[in-house]
């Protein structure tokens, strides 16, 4: 079974130092303006975007696409009312290649999305989850 258990310790100041479960060290700072290091909120958008990004250059290395660069961008809508949860992510893929198939993209995108994704599994609940795409040629 795979650890699962994250700690963080106060560092003063409105530091933490947070331990993931693989053992590394991120720092997080919650005086939003101040903005010296990550804050909580921050590092979801991170999350999904990792968790989906994964999943998709996974899936498209998988179907011999010749990506050259790949990109996810992560937009998340906050609600007004306290705890100002996200209410809507808005993640676009920017893909780079050479002869990419569409419909990889689109495949990867919805596999990631409805079946392997677990932090898109866990926002889910509460907040809608937007996806587009673009494709861009890499030139000869």
């Amino acid at each position: 079974m795979k650890n699962n258990y994250a700690a963080l310790e106060y560092a003063g100041d409105d530091f933490f130092v947070a331990v993931t479960p693989s053992g590394h060290a991120q720092v997080l700072d919650i005086k939003g303006e101040r903005s010296a290091a990550s804050g909580p909120l921050e590092l979801l958008l991170v999350a999904l975007g990792g968790c989906t990004a994964a999943d998709v250059i996974s899936v498209l290395h998988k179907k011999r696409e010749q990506v050259t660069a790949y990109r996810v961008e992560v937009r998340g809508e906050r609600r007004e009312e306290h705890p100002r949860s996200f209410r809507r992510f808005e993640v676009r893929h920017i893909v780079r290649g050479k002869g990419v198939s569409e419909k990889a993209v689109a495949q990867a995108i919805q596999l990631s999305s409805e079946k392997y994704c677990g932090v898109a599994a866990t926002v889910r609940p509460t907040a809608e989850i937007v996806t587009s795409y673009e494709i861009q040629e890499e030139p000869a």
